[in-house]
């Protein structure tokens, strides 16, 4: 348990970091991994345009799983289906299967330059995107280290992901679309790992500089 003080008299607690890690990895997993993966397989067996139109019955399989269970729709899951929607629509219009891929690369430099352009700012896109996952109070959020640790995770993300981008459309139009998953997946997988691996060391050597001693 990491407990952090603030200008206030009480300390908040924070959850240990593996719980707070249990959080987000599921939403991670479930929003890059899985879409790729059931897009894979369903190409090896009803080709390209059989797999975009499995791909988008997926995501709304997700989506209806959580309705008849009564749980709730996370929004990230709402704007991936709506997304995916666009992007079948494309692929109809035009019989083009690439273009349902090169929508999310365009996506992704897009938020590169969304979290490359708010490093200077007060409230970072990298901030926003972390209080999602992580829950933290406002206080700390808005403490000296805290902020300083925001600018930072801010420029790392967005030169990973300008990275990831541009590899990403390299390979949209110089490899197949096999080529294109194997090797994009792969490469991303390592090159946002690496990145989210230096942000859980960042954020927990930030954590023990805020630490205080258990009273008692």
């Amino acid at each position: 348990m990491t407990v952090l003080t603030s200008t206030s008299p009480a300390p908040v607690e924070l959850p240990p970091l593996k719980a707070m890690l249990r959080h987000a990895a599921p939403r991670v997993l479930e929003g890059m991994f899985l879409p790729v993966a059931v897009f894979y397989v369903a190409l090896l067996f009803t080709g390209e345009v059989g797999a975009v139109f499995v791909t988008l019955a997926w995501v709304y399989a997700g989506v209806a799983w959580r309705l008849v269970r009564r749980r709730e729709v996370p929004g990230t899951m709402i704007l991936a289906a709506v997304m995916a929607t666009v992007r079948v629509a494309l692929v109809v219009v035009t019989g083009n299967p690439i273009l349902f891929f090169l929508q999310p690369c365009l996506g992704v430099f897009c938020a590169s330059m969304g979290f490359l352009l708010t490093a200077p700012l007060r409230r970072p896109l990298a901030q926003r995107v972390a209080t999602d996952l992580v829950p933290l109070p406002g206080h700390v959020q808005e403490h000296p280290r805290m902020r300083r640790f925001f600018r930072w995770q801010s420029v790392l993300w967005g030169c990973a992901q300008l990275l990831n981008a541009g590899l990403s459309i390299w390979l949209l139009f110089t490899q197949t679309l096999e080529t294109f998953l194997l090797v994009r997946t792969s490469a991303v997988a390592v090159l946002l790992g690496g990145a989210a691996l230096v942000s859980v060391l960042s954020f927990r050597r930030c954590l023990r500089r805020l630490r205080v001693p258990a009273a008692g």
